[in-house]
């Protein structure tokens, strides 16, 4: 169940969840190395997270927070990664100087925090509040930072109830992606198999509501007014 809005599965910690997250559609699984986070790994269980979900389709994504490069180093040499995110206060220097792609968090759609990253795919999480509290905030502010050209992924309080309220909220273009951990989680933080298939679910439905309304929208010579998904950028956790 693929479409144009990816969607991240963040904080997975055990085996059975990494795949039901698979089985309902996720195209990102966050694994987090933040110390202090309930969610932070071993390394490893990241290891045997990994290699899990080796050849699924689906991109590994490792969470730090204001991590040293030994720190990183040392999780990125034994575990296999497509994407790092980088969830604190890291320089654009030290975003580029990543070999993966990169995904950065920042707080709210803030237009000179996102200017500082050019060419980064960016996770907007709560302007204040930061991850893993699930807090949610006025997603609609996003528009204006998809409108500038800027690939994101919205985070911050989603779950299953409000992520199509969410993406309705952003407007016609919609977001690179989305990001959810707390809002599909049941108890001792792991991930709820029907709760992630029904947050899957919504999000293509506001895919699909979307495309109807932009197709109805479109001009006499058929030019509809489908929305965009943007282009990767090259670089999620919002709920670490």
């Amino acid at each position: 169940m693929s479409g144009s809005v990816r969607i991240k599965v963040c904080g997975v910690m055990h085996p059975d969840d990494a795949l039901a997250a698979v089985d309902a559609g996720a195209d990102l699984v966050g694994l987090n190395f933040v110390p202090g986070s309930p969610r932070c790994l071993e390394i490893r269980a990241a290891e045997q997270l990994s290699e899990l979900l080796a050849g699924s389709g689906v991109e590994r994504v490792a969470v730090f927070q204001n991590a040293s490069w030994d720190e990183m180093e040392h999780v990125l040499r034994r575990v296999e990664f497509e994407r790092v995110q980088f969830h604190g206060d890291e320089t654009e220097e030290e975003v580029e100087a990543v070999d993966l792609p990169v995904i950065k968090a920042i707080r709210g759609a803030d237009v000179e925090a996102a200017e500082t990253y050019p060419g980064t795919l960016l996770l907007l999480d709560h302007p204040s509040e930061g991850g893993g509290r699930g807090r949610v905030w006025d997603w609609s502010e996003a528009s204006e930072l998809i409108s500038l050209g800027h690939d994101v992924i919205l985070a911050g309080g989603l779950d299953p109830a409000n992520v199509g309220r969410a993406l309705a909220d952003v407007g016609d273009l919609l977001p690179w992606g989305v990001d959810v951990a707390t809002g599909v989680e049941g108890e001792a933080h792991r991930k709820d198999p029907a709760r992630m298939e029904a947050f899957v679910e919504a999000v293509r439905r506001a895919e699909d509501a979307e495309g109807e309304d932009g197709a109805g929208g479109g001009s006499e010579d058929g030019a509809g007014g489908g929305s965009e998904d943007g282009a990767g950028g090259g670089s999620e956790e919002r709920d670490e």
